[in-house]
């Protein structure tokens, strides 16, 4: 897809590149990580106490190569910018080791994905026919796991404490990074020699 704020594979797995004392050299850890686990991290590194407040993890054990008995299992996901100039619709969801559950709650759709035998998360699931005798029971299948990972984002909602701020456009944070830039106009088509220009102080 387009943008990196839908929650397909492309713009959910970032890699994470680190280096430095306390760490591993020459690993490639598995363990599912989010952004809300690099000031945990960094804190414990730097011999600082992480406060309570913080909701992410100190991913130092993995850094070391070792793997967490209580290390999550799913992560939770959600965008709320809709409408806005990205074009992105909002969406929440989770995402297990093998299977993605993502809701567009203001359309009431539905997305499942099946990580193993479809990666690249060509078929959703809920989509299939399941009326036929072939497939009976495969569709009982997809709406036992549909219901399971509804109630394991509904567990990690309230693991984040997550009551839907935001949702309200009149809410968003009027200085925040998704805009909107009412002084800036598009500059319209452009070379790139032209945009590195755009993009470079005069006398450089």
């Amino acid at each position: 897809m387009y943008d990196k704020r839908f929650m397909y594979e492309p713009g959910l797995r970032l890699p994470l590149i680190m280096k430095g004392p306390g760490i591993k050299p020459g690993i490639t850890p598995r363990e599912m990580v989010l952004n809300i686990d690099f000031a945990p991290t960094i804190l414990q590194l730097a011999g600082v106490d992480v406060p309570s407040s913080m909701q992410g993890e100190s991913v130092h054990e993995i850094l070391n190569g070792k793997s967490p008995a209580n290390w999550r299992k799913s992560i939770y996901y959600r965008y709320y910018h809709d409408p806005g100039h990205h074009n992105t619709r909002a969406h929440l969801g989770v995402r297990t080791e093998t299977h993605k559950l993502i809701f567009y709650w203001k359309e009431n759709q539905y997305e499942l994905f099946d990580l193993t035998n479809d990666p690249n998360e060509q078929v959703n699931l809920l989509f299939q026919d399941g009326a036929s005798q072939s497939n009976a029971g495969q569709s009982k299948n997809v709406g036992a796991l549909f219901e399971q990972l509804k109630l394991e984002l509904e567990r990690l909602q309230a693991r984040y404490q997550d009551d839907g701020a935001f949702a309200d456009p009149a809410s968003w944070p009027k200085d925040g990074v998704d805009g909107p830039f009412p002084e800036h106009k598009p500059l319209g088509p452009k070379t790139v020699a032209e945009a590195i220009g755009l993009s470079t102080p005069a006398g450089e």
